[in-house]
């Protein structure tokens, strides 16, 4: 395969995600259908399926694409905050993350989360991420205080997602000081 027919595979696998994520957006998790998609997208269903061999494939590959720009999101923001070791850098580039993507669209996010609860395979990577973030804040001090900003965190993003709530302006302003201050006191032995 030439570097262009990968670049032309590749450019079309992401139209097809684009418009999945179109579908979910406008319709939730069941109107994520192979035909929707085709139809967004402008292809065939077959086109789709050249791509994604089902429903299931398109989910997963839709919650891979969503969780690598989470951990680039993260990473981008603990290159930008410079060294800042231990676990209080990735705990402000994990704040720092939240204030920027707080209000992106919350309708995809939880259409995706539906939809992939009825394949759970599709939360592996998620998985995989808590543990490996709540490892790297596992030396953090005072003990458990690393995994009680992440949960936090958590729980600010779920709960957005879910619509439990609709934390926004001046209050949640005020919670991401209070994270930031948090995730600073991080290794330190202070109190948050």
């Amino acid at each position: 395969m030439t570097e262009r027919t990968r670049s032309r595979r590749d450019d079309r696998a992401q139209t097809i995600l684009d418009a999945a994520g179109a579908v979910l957006r406008r319709g939730g998790g069941r109107a994520l259908t192979i035909d929707a998609v085709a139809a967004q997208a402008g292809l065939s269903k077959g086109g789709v399926l050249h791509h994604y061999a089902s429903k299931d494939a398109l989910i997963l590959a839709l919650v891979a694409r969503k969780l690598e720009e989470l951990r680039a999101g993260i990473s981008a923001c603990e290159t930008e905050a410079g060294p800042q070791p231990g676990p209080a850098g990735l705990g402000l580039a994990m704040v720092a993350h939240l204030r920027e993507a707080y209000c992106e669209d919350d309708d995809f996010s939880r259409a995706l989360l539906i939809a992939a609860a009825e394949n759970p395979e599709a939360l592996a990577g998620y998985r995989a991420f808590v543990a490996e973030r709540l490892e790297r804040l596992a030396s953090a001090e005072p003990p458990g205080a690393g995994a009680m900003l992440f949960f936090a965190i958590l729980g600010l993003v779920m709960g957005r997602t879910l619509g439990f709530h609709d934390i926004g302006g001046a209050q949640a302003e005020a919670l991401f000081g209070a994270l930031e201050r948090a995730a600073g006191a991080l290794g330190t032995g202070a109190r948050p």
